[in-house]
């Protein structure tokens, strides 16, 4: 069961300098602070259909280039999977499988995710993470839904741009420790990430779609790519990468 969650104050001054930008993970640190300028909506409107990635596309929308094991059909992980390494992405690491994905991961964004609940809890880190990234907008082109929730995106994310390098402490980043998903069907999926940073752990819930053959997120209404992030007070009800 997950334990009560608990609301933070709302904090004050450049966003820079706030905690939430130090605990949060690569481009999660980013956003949380971006995220607060608006009010959270529950919502959003349901966004058109993205282009996938690279390559020609294949039988049921999946690019020609792009294969992966989605044997394990509608089940939920019970454990992380066993053939997981870490790569990193910017100032965080990421988990990165040869069945689940991203098996491509040549130049940005990475992309290729098995059409599993696995696939798209990789798929929630990694694609939150580039978002730290210099060719950030790349990514968000590719492996966000479009709509008006995807232009408050992008135009959020180029406010940080000028943001003092010093103030990003790396000391400071947190780590991904933990997931679990919340729901999961071959065309939706919802995935909450758990993070430990020097104050302990946080979390934080990512939408997914499968669209034209991969994961991608949809947005919240206000231009969020995930909630807002809330304080965790132990890890159970969550799957941990390293136990």
């Amino acid at each position: 069961m997950f334990t009560r969650r608990q609301r933070q104050p709302e904090e004050s001054g450049p966003y820079w300098r706030q905690r939430g930008w130090q605990m949060s993970a690569g481009f999660l640190a980013a956003a949380v602070i971006l995220g607060g300028v608006v009010a959270l909506t529950s919502g959003g409107d349901d966004p058109a259909r993205a282009t996938a990635g690279r390559g020609p596309v294949a039988e049921h929308g999946r690019p020609g280039d792009c294969r992966t094991d989605d044997s394990a059909g509608d089940a939920r992980p019970k454990s992380a999977p066993e053939d997981i390494t870490w790569r990193r992405l910017g100032a965080v690491r990421v988990p990165v499988s040869p069945t689940a994905g991203p098996v491509r991961t040549e130049g940005t964004p990475w992309w290729c995710f098995a059409r599993t609940a696995t696939g798209a809890v990789v798929a929630a880190h990694v694609i939150t993470s580039q978002m730290g990234m210099s060719d950030w907008e790349a990514v968000a082109e590719r492996q966000v839904l479009p709509g008006k929730p995807r232009e408050m995106f992008v135009f959020k994310r180029r406010t940080i741009e000028g943001a003092p390098s010093e103030t990003a402490d790396q000391t400071s980043v947190a780590s991904y420790v933990g997931f679990s998903v919340s729901s999961y069907s071959k065309s939706a999926a919802s995935v909450n990430l758990l993070m430990r940073g020097t104050d302990g752990f946080t979390g934080a819930t990512v939408n997914l779609r499968w669209d034209r053959g991969d994961w991608k997120i949809l947005p919240f209404g206000n231009g969020r790519l995930y909630s807002s992030v809330r304080t965790v007070q132990n890890t159970n009800g969550y799957l941990l990468w390293e136990s």
